[in-house]
């Protein structure tokens, strides 16, 4: 059964040239960190910047590439999460809403897939 994760969870985009970290803003606490739910996926808010974006899906790096004739121009990043963390948990509620596990994954809309590198803190609660 995959642990929990909560606030300051290190993340990893597959398009972002640095970590980013996970920022959890619920009611729901264990110990003294909060649990992170599926709906934590707000950019800049719950997930932060990865660092220089490298996705020609993302409109800022597209026209960067195309005024470098064509070079692979990366810009700062800015998530565009947003759609809920897929894989959480079925059985563990915060709030009402499912925790999302380490195995968890959120997609960027710029092609980036989001995922848990380094929990801050797992909880051994049930899936």
């Amino acid at each position: 059964m995959p642990p929990f994760v909560t606030a300051g969870t290190t993340l990893t985009c597959t398009l972002g040239a640095a970590p980013g970290s996970l920022i959890v803003d619920t009611p729901i606490v264990s110990a003294t960190t909060p649990v992170a739910t599926i709906a934590d996926t707000i950019p800049e808010t719950s997930i932060s910047p990865f660092g220089l974006c490298m996705s020609l899906g993302n409109p800022q790096v597209a026209a960067a590439t195309t005024a470098a004739q064509g070079v692979l121009t990366p810009q700062p990043c800015v998530p565009a999460t947003g759609a809920p963390w897929t894989a959480g948990s079925v059985t563990a509620l915060a709030g009402g809403i499912p925790c999302v596990l380490v195995t968890s994954i959120c997609q960027c809309a710029w092609g980036g897939t989001v995922t848990v590198t380094a929990p801050e803190q797992q909880l051994g609660m049930g899936t």
